[in-house]
C-alpha cells in the first residue's frame, strides 16, 4: 500500500501545481460565476475549473477513485465517504480572498481510505506555500519538516478565528459569544479568511489553535492529517472525536491547550450536516 499511496501523491502533487499555474494566472480577474448559500458565499470560474482539473486528471490514472468536491457537491452531487479511495477537494479554499487578491487562498485536496486520511495537500500559489502530509511520515512546508507547537497554556496561545460565509443569525450570536468569552483569556487572534490555510499555521507551528463552527469537510481534510502529522490535534470542539461532517472542528497544537479551549466554548451545532 505505501507504494501505491506514493504513486497516489505524486500524481496528487503534479495535478496541484498545475492548478496553481492556473489560479496564478486568474487572480484578481475571475467572474463570479454564482452565489452559494448567501452574498458573500462565492464561487467562481476559477473554482469550477480547478476542480475540474483536479478530479478529470486523477480520475484518468486510478478510474476506481472517488471524489467529494465543493462545487460538485454545490451543484448536487455526493458527499459520501465510503473506504473506497476518495478524494476531497476545495479547489479555492479562501475564494473571497481571491477574488479580491488577497494573497491568502489555497488549494486543499485529501485522500481517504477506509475513511482515514492518507495524503494531505495544501497549497497557496500566490505566495508558493505548499503544505504535504502522507500519513507516517510527517508534516512539510516546501520539504521542510514542520511541527505544531507545544503551547499548552491559553493564555500564551495565538488562536486562528474566523466569521465564517454564513450570516445565520444563530450562528452569529454564537460566534460573538465565543469571541466574547476566549479573547480576552488568550494571546492573541489572527484571521486568514482559509479554513485549510488557519489549518495549516497551526500545522506550522506559528498560531497554536483554530476553531469553527459552520465548514464543510473539504475545508479541513488535507488540515486533519497536516495537523496530526505535525504533532497537533483535532477534535470536535465539545472535546470528543472529530466528526468530519458535522462542520464542527478544534485543532490545537497540545491535547493542553485543546481541553482549555473546549471548556471557555458555546457549542454550536450547524444544520444541514455535510
Amino acid at each position: 500500500m505505501a507504494k501505491e499511496i506514493d504513486i497516489f501523491y505524486d500524481v496528487a502533487l503534479k495535478l496541484t501545481n498545475q492548478a496553481g499555474e492556473l489560479i496564478r494566472s486568474k487572480v484578481g480577474v475571475s467572474l463570479v460565476a454564482d452565489l452559494k448559500s448567501c452574498d458573500i458565499d462565492l464561487v467562481t470560474e476559477t473554482d469550477q475549473a480547478v476542480e475540474k482539473l483536479l478530479m478529470d486528471g486523477i480520475g484518468a490514472e486510478f478510474p476506481s477513485h472517488k471524489f467529494i468536491g465543493e462545487e460538485t457537491v454545490a451543484s448536487g452531487g455526493s458527499c459520501n465517504l465510503t473506504d473506497e479511495p476518495t478524494w476531497i477537494i476545495d479547489p479555492i479554499d479562501g475564494t473571497m480572498n481571491f477574488v479580491h487578491a488577497f494573497p491568502h487562498s489555497c488549494i486543499s485536496l485529501a485522500l481517504f481510505i477506509d475513511k482515514q486520511p492518507q495524503i494531505g495537500i495544501i497549497y497557496n500559489p500566490m505566495l508558493e506555500q505548499l503544505f504535504t502530509a502522507r500519513k507516517g511520515q510527517g508534516a512539510f512546508l516546501n520539504g521542510k519538516q514542520i511541527h505544531a507547537s507545544k503551547e499548552a497554556v491559553l493564555a500564551k496561545a495565538l488562536i486562528m478565528l474566523e466569521n465564517g460565509t454564513s450570516r445565520d443569525p444563530e450562528k452569529m450570536k454564537n460566534l460573538f459569544i465565543n469571541q466574547q468569552n476566549i479573547i480576552p483569556k488568550i494571546h492573541g487572534t489572527r484571521c486568514l479568511g482559509s479554513a485549510a490555510l488557519d489549518m495549516a499555521m497551526v500545522a506550522l507551528g506559528c498560531a497554536d489553535a483554530y476553531f469553527e463552527f459552520g465548514i464543510h469537510v473539504w475545508d479541513i481534510a488535507a488540515g486533519e492529517l497536516l495537523i496530526k502529522e505535525a504533532g497537533g490535534v483535532v477534535i470536535d470542539p465539545s472535546g470528543g472525536e472529530l466528526d468530519r461532517f458535522s462542520r464542527r472542528v478544534l485543532c490545537a497544537s497540545t491535547p493542553q491547550l485543546a481541553e482549555q479551549i473546549t471548556a471557555n466554548l458555546v457549542q454550536f451545532y450547524p444544520m444541514p450536516r455535510d
